[in-house]
């Protein structure tokens, strides 16, 4: 008898066979047979090699992609370093924030982590080409990149996080494109939170959210079926993968193949705002925000599993920590006494 026939699937522009390992699946066979299965020293080679991989593994994902990168542009100047170790000038609107006052009484808080947070921040709108000077007040939501913007006054700091981040000195600042088009959303009549920001001038290109959308899905599904099957070697490498090519982006002596530090800015902005997201989903849904802080890190009092599922992946939350915070009152400190 022959053999069965093999399932053909539909995988984007090519067929390809439903038992064809995938380019991760594949590193990391390759990595394990090289270490005699040896978990351990296969995962610290294939942390090693993801930026190499990272970059060979969207060259793949982009074969026949209807968009041309501009892999090296030449950058405006606040993109440029103001020393050799120092920063640009790109405003990334990271949170810092914690509560001012807690209400009377000793409360629980449960501290989540927001599984793969730079890995969801992928989808974001990013410019293609060079990056073109505006001034103006208009925004073109086709195009993308950083704004010199007067923010808006932020009133909601008892209960929320504002939105730019742990800014202290007031005037207007170069932001990305997530943290305006968040300030826009929080401006608009949904939300109504804030005025919405002054554009004094921009630089951008013609951009896409789906730029690394199938290198995003690649990773996400390999971290899936990782999380399914216990695979922490998969799970170390894809993560490695990710945060490496978002952090070496924007430093070309380790990332010689893509320089796009207004990439790397947008990326990490995007966590932020989609962390921004997650605090505001927690105080509509009647928890109270305690803290917010980087891309992955949120406080809450309250019944959160009604809000957020719990799990790995990148849809879910986990559980970092749960603390006690305020004062007993009067009657609570008079038992301990007794």
């Amino acid at each position: 008898g022959g053999k069965p026939p093999v399932r053909v699937e539909n995988a984007g522009r090519r067929a390809k066979t439903e038992d064809e390992p995938g380019f991760i699946t594949a590193k990391v066979a390759a990595a394990l047979a090289k270490c005699d299965g040896d978990m351990e020293a296969a995962t610290a080679a294939l942390i090693k090699q993801a930026i190499p991989d990272a970059m060979e593994l969207l060259d793949r994902t982009r074969t026949g992609g209807r968009y041309d990168v501009v892999a090296h542009p030449a950058l405006p100047e606040i993109l440029h370093k103001q020393s050799a170790h120092g920063p640009d000038h790109i405003w990334e609107a990271r949170p810092k924030w914690t509560r001012p006052h807690l209400p009377q009484g000793r409360w629980e808080v449960t501290a989540l982590d927001i599984n793969g947070a730079y890995l969801s921040a992928l989808k974001t709108h990013l410019p293609l080409g060079q990056l073109e000077h505006s001034t103006g007040f208009a925004h073109d939501r086709r195009r993308a990149g950083v704004h010199l913007i007067t923010p808006p006054a932020w009133d909601h700091d008892a209960d929320l996080p504002n939105p730019l981040g742990a800014r202290d000195e007031p005037g207007p600042l170069w932001v990305t494109e997530p943290t305006l088009r968040l300030l826009q959303r929080l401006s608009g009549p949904k939300y109504g939170l804030c005025e919405a920001p002054e554009i004094h001038e921009s630089y951008t290109s013609g951009s896409t959210e789906n730029l690394l959308e199938k290198f995003r899905t690649e990773l996400k599904d390999a971290r899936d079926r990782a999380i399914a099957e216990d695979d922490e070697v998969t799970l170390e490498y894809v993560k490695a993968m990710y945060s490496k090519f978002v952090s070496t982006m924007g430093a070309s002596n380790y990332n010689r193949e893509l320089y796009r530090p207004d990439w790397m800015h947008l990326i990490r902005s995007q966590a932020f705002a989609n962390l921004w997201m997650k605090a505001f989903k927690a105080y509509e849904n009647g928890l109270t925000v305690v803290r917010a802080m980087g891309t992955d890190e949120l406080h809450v009092i309250g019944d959160w599993h009604h809000v957020f599922p719990e799990g790995r992946a990148v849809t879910e939350v986990k559980v970092k920590d749960t603390y006690t915070l305020g004062t007993a009152g009067a009657d609570e400190t008079g038992e301990h006494d007794a």
